[in-house]
């Protein structure tokens, strides 16, 4: 700006520039200084307020302790520790005020006892003393950790008390040492964020401003142990209209019953959960809006009923909340309802297995009739149809509320199906040497058959072409029949048929014809 090839005048006038500059920034700089001493005044004046009105609040209390000592003796003695470990706290800020920033810095008050404000724009003192490269010196430590301790101390007395809770977290605000990011988002330990590389007045200030907050919470700890507890708690704002059903599943068409109640959700952490006689483990078991998560087996469908308690801390003694509460489990959707409507089928002389069931009804509460049907266990029953072309199953199942809901099925009778002949396994036309057919057994099987029917052959015929056609009995050629077939030539048809059969353990059951079977002879 006063360089090149400028004449003399103008870079006098350059340089006047540049000092009228300076001194708007010092006057500037001196206002800003100013104005923090005269905020630190203000909080100097108000903490001597509030000390004044802690200290009536105080002796009310030790008044009544004596009055109603059962009420008051105890909130008594955690007001007076309160103001002890506040006292010690305000006094300890105090010190580091004078030493840290006054003498460490080399201020001098003036006359009247007043700072001089504008001379404290400096910090490098204070910074030398409490920060160390990218960590704290030891009294940079000694700081932080004193802020801990009173915040520590003072939640100890309070303890866990339900209605504590809000107070406590403005609290835990006011004393808040977390990190913070600023506005060029790098996050910061909370003592550099707001003391390095600040002015000594502006330092001072703020150490000021925390002896206020030390007041506050003095003022609203006394203020909750004499009932004044006012908090946002009380205000009818902060509650939800909450629906509370009867029972939590409903089946279509029952009415809707339940109660509708005014509360909120309260933030607070009990100290022991116990729900269907267990202890539940509260590590993780609470959320933010202080609500218990509930992990346990539902059971069998049908109506149950939730039992258990919260326990929390009032007043220093443990205050029990019941649970009560119910729910209806309903049987898992885990497969499609797919029927063939032409399918819907029993068979005669068989014992058709069946599954019986009422969506959201437990099995001890639905009943099944119809022709031939009868109930073997929980929701299972065995259908034997017996004469006619169809068969209905009635179901009736009994709902919570003692209504009853009712529907049927009906099914088509058919018999089972003509069984196959076989000769040693085979059927239909088979190709065998005649000692491989002598020494044959003649049975009778079902073909794709729903059901595994074991089949027993009582007798069947033989035809030898050429011969006379010889009945055996059971399953076995006779000597009658190996006799005939000795005197069958090579490529002779031999036919077996007249096949008598019928169902192992059911023979009262007629099966149809069994179908023959051909045998060509080899050799």
């Amino acid at each position: 700006m006063a360089g090149g090839k400028q004449s003399a005048r103008q870079k006098m006038i350059n340089l006047m520039y540049l000092v009228f500059i300076a001194m708007i920034a010092m006057t500037m700089s001196k206002e800003v200084l100013s104005a923090f001493g005269l905020m630190n005044t203000k909080f100097d004046n108000a903490n001597d307020l509030a000390a004044t009105s802690n200290e009536g609040i105080l002796s009310q209390l030790e008044k009544k302790a004596e009055e109603k000592p059962q009420e008051f003796a105890v909130v008594a003695s955690k007001a007076q520790q309160i103001s002890k470990i506040s006292d010690n706290f305000y006094k300890f800020l105090e010190t580091v005020k004078e030493e840290d920033i006054v003498n460490k810095g080399g201020y001098v008050r003036e006359e009247n006892g007043d700072l001089p404000f504008e001379e404290m724009d400096k910090g490098d003192k204070l910074d030398e003393l409490w920060f160390t490269g990218d960590r704290y010196t030891k009294r940079g430590d000694e700081i932080v950790a004193a802020i801990e301790k009173y915040k520590n101390d003072i939640k100890k007395i309070v303890g866990d008390d339900v209605k504590w809770s809000k107070v406590i977290e403005n609290f835990e605000k006011r004393f808040s040492l977390e990190p913070v990011v600023d506005k060029e988002g790098a996050k910061k330990k909370w003592l550099d964020y707001h003391f390095q590389g600040y002015p000594a007045i502006a330092s001072y200030t703020k150490l000021t401003a925390m002896q206020n907050d030390i007041k506050a919470t003095e003022t609203n700890m006394y203020n909750g142990f004499l009932g004044n507890l006012v908090t946002e708690a009380v205000s009818l704002k902060n509650y939800k209209a909450i629906v509370l059903a009867d029972k939590s599943a409903f089946f279509a068409g029952e009415k809707f019953q339940g109660r509708v109640v005014l509360g909120k959700y309260a933030n607070v952490t009990p100290t022991k959960l116990n729900v269907q006689g267990q202890e539940i483990d509260l590590t993780n078991a609470i959320d933010s809006t202080g609500a218990a998560k509930l992990d346990f087996n539902v059971g069998n469908v049908g109506e149950h009923q939730v039992e258990g308690k919260f326990t929390f801390i009032e007043d220093g003694k443990p205050l029990d909340i019941p649970i009560i509460g119910n729910y209806v489990v309903v049987p898992r959707p885990n497969s499609a309802t797919i029927s063939a409507d032409k399918m819907n089928v029993v068979y005669r002389g068989v014992a058709n297995p069946m599954t019986i069931s009422f969506a959201g009804v437990p099995d001890n509460k639905v009943k099944a009739t119809g022709a031939g049907l009868k109930p073997v266990g929980k929701g299972k029953y065995v259908m034997n149809p017996g004469s006619g072309r169809e068969v209905t199953i009635n179901v009736s199942a009994t709902l919570d509320d003692g209504s009853h809901a009712n529907d049927k099925k009906t099914f088509r009778i058919k018999d089972i199906p003509k069984p196959t002949g076989t000769i040693s396994g085979k059927d239909g036309i088979v190709k065998l040497p005649k000692r491989n057919l002598e020494i044959g057994t003649v049975g009778a099987k079902l073909d794709d058959f729903v059901f595994d029917l074991p089949i027993g052959v009582t007798s069947f015929k033989v035809k030898v072409p050429g011969q006379p056609t010889v009945i055996v009995s059971g399953t076995k050629m006779n000597s009658q029949a190996k006799s005939a077939i000795k005197r069958a030539r090579k490529g002779d048809v031999v036919t077996i048929f007249d096949i008598k059969a019928s169902i192992q353990g059911n023979s009262s059951y007629r099966l149809k014809g069994v179908s023959p079977v051909a045998v060509e002879v080899t050799n």
